[in-house]
């Protein structure tokens, strides 16, 4: 029996390269997509045997999969009918932009079994989407929430950053209002990150990219919780939020530590014992795929390793890390193994014990990585970690 029920799907395309993203992305190219497409269902095809076989979600994500032509699509999501039973998916999300759907993909998602669209919008202006890369404008925003509403597509996440360069707290206010105003049923946020081979990463090494101070970071965060909590917008996680039942069933798979498969370029999976990360570059992804398998690296995962995972992705959530089902898991009680570190965390007021779980504070939240960090490579952690693998 698969014990595997979420896949995440890499769709490497997009038209433009947002000076942020350091995802796995190429400029598409229709030939090079054709290729793609072919080889990502022959990876797909030899890694889950048999045919309509049930999977809870499916997200898939980029790059910009609607980057891909209309019938490179209907290719991708006819097999992946054949192969998952589409029809009986819970949750099957697509990643698009504002402006890069029009009604025939609008129609063919839906007629597909798509009931979760998740669109970067990141920020409610066009000056400052122009800076940081992005091809579409704040009417592309209006018009795709009107094209997908009049599709009958009611999930629908909308992504922000904040944090932009010479962003302001005003400014940032200001576009999240704006956002809101859709009154959709889920937000994903972020603050800006900048990662190595990016355009800010090199602005930034060139002295060229203004930030905003750290207060103000801090200060945007606050009204970001603020706001949504104004609105009935419940945040369930570190940087999302959303209306009571339209929570991201795949994403809280990864927050809750289960297994999923990872399917093209660059992509990564955690099926039992082991993550697996796939080859990136492009043309070598085509050509191992189209042999069967595109996995470039496998890492086997120990108690303590999954332990530690446990610990970081689970306090992630609003609703933190169940003592009990700790305890299930593991056989082993979080207080056993990290009496003195929950202590002190507790003393900080990082953490607090709420209904038997384990829970970031307002500050913990700002501070996660901090906490995080006290889970980690300890030694009197390894020795309680030989008693349990034994």
């Amino acid at each position: 029996m698969n014990s595997i029920k979420a896949v995440y799907i890499h769709i490497p395309f997009c038209k433009q390269i947002c000076h942020y993203c350091n995802f796995v992305k190429y400029f598409y190219m229709e030939n090079m997509a054709d290729d793609y497409v072919e080889a990502l269902i022959r990876e797909i095809d030899c890694t889950v045997s048999g045919y309509n076989v049930h999977v809870d979600t499916i997200y898939m994500g980029g790059g910009t999969p609607t980057a891909l032509n209309v019938e490179q699509l209907k290719k991708l999501f006819g097999f992946l009918d054949r192969k998952f039973n589409l029809g009986t998916c819970k949750e099957f999300t697509i990643e698009i932009n504002p402006g890069d759907i029009d009604q025939e993909k609008a129609h063919l998602l839906s007629s597909y079994g798509v009931n979760r669209v998740s669109f970067g919008v990141q920020v409610m202006d066009d000056d400052m989407l122009r800076k940081i890369g992005r091809m579409h404008s704040v009417k592309d925003v209006y018009e795709t929430v009107n094209l997908l509403t009049k599709n009958e597509f009611h999930n629908i996440s909308l992504d922000l950053i904040y944090a932009l360069p010479n962003q302001t707290v005003e400014h940032f206010e200001q576009t999240l209002n704006d956002a809101l105003q859709f009154g959709l049923p889920h937000y994903s946020t972020y603050a800006l990150q900048i990662e190595p081979k990016t355009v800010f990463y090199h602005k930034q090494n060139k002295g060229q990219l203004q930030r905003p101070p750290e207060d103000a970071e801090v200060e945007m965060y606050r009204i970001l919780q603020r706001e949504m909590k104004n609105r009935g917008i419940e945040q369930y996680e570190i940087s999302n939020f959303a209306k009571p039942g339209y929570e991201s069933n795949h994403n809280l798979t990864y927050w809750n530590n289960d297994y999923y498969y990872g399917f093209g370029a660059g992509a990564h999976g955690y099926i039992p014992g082991k993550r697996t990360s796939n080859i990136k570059p492009l043309g070598t992804y085509i050509r191992s795929a189209s042999e069967g398998s595109a996995i470039d690296e496998i890492e086997t995962i120990t108690i303590k390793d999954q332990i530690e995972e446990e610990l970081f992705l689970q306090l992630r959530k609003t609703s933190g890390i169940s003592k009990k089902m700790f305890q299930q898991k593991y056989g082993v009680s979080l207080e056993k193994l990290y009496a003195n570190e929950l202590q002190v965390l507790l003393e900080q007021g990082l953490l607090r014990l709420k209904d038997g779980n384990y829970r970031l504070t307002d500050r913990g939240m700002l501070l996660g990585d901090q906490v995080f960090s006290k889970f980690l490579m300890m030694q009197s952690f390894d020795d309680k970690i030989i008693q349990l693998e034994s």
